[in-house]
């Protein structure tokens, strides 16, 4: 009988790359990597933000490697990610964090804007991690996770071409590991709930006669842990989809929601 080991949690050696981690989700992802023995790489679509990753990440005591891509760019991501090869390694994990949002009720939404977040959201894992997976083929394997959303699952006012693309997203997921599963290669999502981020922290601040925003009580009352996420929360998942302890884990959507898409809500 085989013992388990905690060390097959570990990222040694590998190189890691987290699109669009400058800041928030993909910062604290790539972060906790690092901490579990990764190399990491990460891509913004302009050199300021670039050195500004650098920067953060050097503050909490990370060497990170910056390339400025557009993840909508197939020959720019093609030419990066050969780039990352000469210069870091093949890389081991894959990431697709980059996306964007537009709260625009359907009918007023422009074809044009739909398509810019079908392109980032949808478009941009589709051209990334194509380019990825010939270099996981040759090494043996390779992780590729992907930030889906619980929009995954769920529709909601003014969110149409986010919900499809993560759907998409969704559904991709589970292709990859149907294509290259063979290949020892992994492909899963991670579904983040309703999280904190200084982008969300308008919603959550107390009314001026100390009641809860609108928006913060109506998640509260959705969510059995009947609280945000911390972006910490998203670590862990991370981490075990990016190791070897989730090998025979593919084509899985891992939902961090507090419980939220298991939950009917409370009675009035």
């Amino acid at each position: 009988m085989s013992q388990f080991s905690v060390d097959r949690f570990r990222l040694d050696g590998k190189v890691a790359l987290v699109t669009g981690a400058v800041y928030g989700i993909g910062f604290e992802l790539a972060s906790a990597m690092a901490r579990a023995g990764a190399k990491i790489v990460f891509n913004d679509r302009k050199p300021e933000g670039v050195e500004r990753g650098i920067a953060a990440y050097k503050e909490v005591g990370i060497e990170a490697h910056g390339y400025v891509c557009d993840v909508t760019d197939e020959q720019g991501v093609q030419a990066m990610v050969q780039q990352i090869e000469a210069e870091v390694g093949v890389i081991d994990i894959l990431v697709n964090n980059a996306g964007i949002i537009k709260r625009i009720p359907m009918i007023e939404m422009t074809a044009e804007e739909f398509r810019e977040v079908i392109d980032i959201d949808l478009n941009g894992p589709f051209i990334v991690s194509k380019a990825v997976i010939p270099g996981m083929i040759k090494k043996g394997g390779g992780k590729i996770i992907n930030i889906c959303s619980m929009m995954s699952e769920l529709g909601r006012e003014t969110v149409s071409a986010y919900a499809a693309a993560k759907g998409g997203l969704k559904m991709l997921t589970r292709n990859i590991a149907s294509e290259y599963g063979k290949y020892n290669i992994q492909c899963n999502g991670i579904g983040p709930g309703y999280i904190a981020t200084p982008q969300t922290a308008p919603l959550r601040e107390l009314q001026a006669d100390g009641s809860r925003h609108p928006f913060d009580s109506f998640i509260i009352a959705k969510t059995p842990a009947e609280r945000w996420g911390e972006t910490e929360d998203l670590a862990g998942p991370a981490v075990f989809l990016a190791s070897p302890a989730s090998d025979f884990v593919n084509g899985h959507v891992l939902y961090v929601d507090g419980g939220i898409l298991a939950y009917i809500g409370k009675q009035p």
